[in-house]
């Protein structure tokens, strides 16, 4: 997608679209680092990306710092890149939190195949806390409801403020893996999800304003035993193939997501990436508001 391809700036008044990363973590348990959450921010309206565990606290705590549209009892759309554990442990706190908060509108969460089937799974694991607390507490709204949608490549959602496109990515073994576009009125944001270096990613993230993608590091790969080296070079995206893709892409701002370190510090990665990447780059940390 060219710069001539996005939305044009709305009239002045028109919502402001916020990234904010409400975790950047992988299946490690870095207790700095929650599990992989997104949110795109348009004015008062969130839509989340990946579900990661602490997602909905790493919400309230973006609320508690003034991004309003993250209270708990708001969170009510998401997407969901692909299945993975490390992507999903946060679903059931997602469907269960802000309703004992105080949700009152049925959650509408979009993903891929098997999203229809987890969803049934949790509201069924969790049945008999749901009948205790309709019955037991005061304000047991109907906002526990959800709407699975399954979604295939093309365009997922669209409303006033944002129109979301999935798009296929490769990620191992997985049948179905998404990368997702959000374009809104102001900016234009790709969030690769998990996923090795993608022809497809490219297509549809060309110009974009904010590219957040995941990387692990190339020094840190090489300590790897052959067997896991195997698995993330088919899995994931390594900082010297990152930097490759975004020379290709040239986002307004490259943002580093899911990072694996493997013992090399924050500096170091950002020198992997910046050794044959020379436009702007974050290395980003759980909370970062770009």
């Amino acid at each position: 997608m060219s710069t001539n391809d996005r939305p044009t700036p709305g009239p002045p008044g028109t919502p402001a679209t916020q990234v904010v990363l409400l975790g950047t973590g992988t299946p490690v348990a870095d207790p700095a680092r929650s599990g992989p959450a997104t949110a795109v921010v348009v004015g008062d309206v969130a839509y989340l990306v990946d579900l990661g565990p602490g997602v909905v606290r790493r919400a309230a705590a973006a609320h508690a710092r003034g991004v309003t549209a993250l209270a708990p009892e708001r969170l009510t759309r998401a997407f969901v890149t692909h299945l993975h554990s490390d992507h999903t442990a946060g679903y059931a706190d997602l469907i269960l939190t802000p309703w004992t908060n105080g949700r009152t509108e049925t959650l509408t969460v979009y993903g891929p195949a098997g999203l229809r089937a987890m969803t049934a799974h949790l509201l069924a694991a969790y049945a008999a806390d749901i009948a205790v607390r309709r019955v037991a507490e005061p304000d047991a709204h109907a906002g526990v409801a959800v709407n699975a949608v399954e979604v295939g490549p093309g365009l997922a959602y669209r409303d006033k403020l944002v129109e979301v496109t999935a798009f296929p990515v490769e990620h191992g073994s997985w049948a179905q893996a998404f990368g997702y576009r959000f374009q809104t009125a102001d900016r234009t944001v790709v969030i690769s999800g998990d996923t090795r270096p993608s022809e497809t990613l490219v297509e549809h993230s060309r110009g974009c304003d904010v590219l957040v993608h995941e990387v692990y590091s190339t020094a840190g790969f090489q300590q790897q035993p052959p067997g896991w080296q195997a698995y993330h070079s088919a899995f994931h995206t390594s900082a010297a193939e990152l930097a490759e893709l975004a020379s290709r892409i040239r986002p307004g701002l490259l943002v580093l997501h899911h990072q694996l370190f493997w013992g090399t510090t924050e500096d170091e990665l950002l020198a992997e990436v910046r050794s044959r990447y020379d436009g702007p780059v974050l290395c980003g940390a759980d909370l970062d508001v770009i």
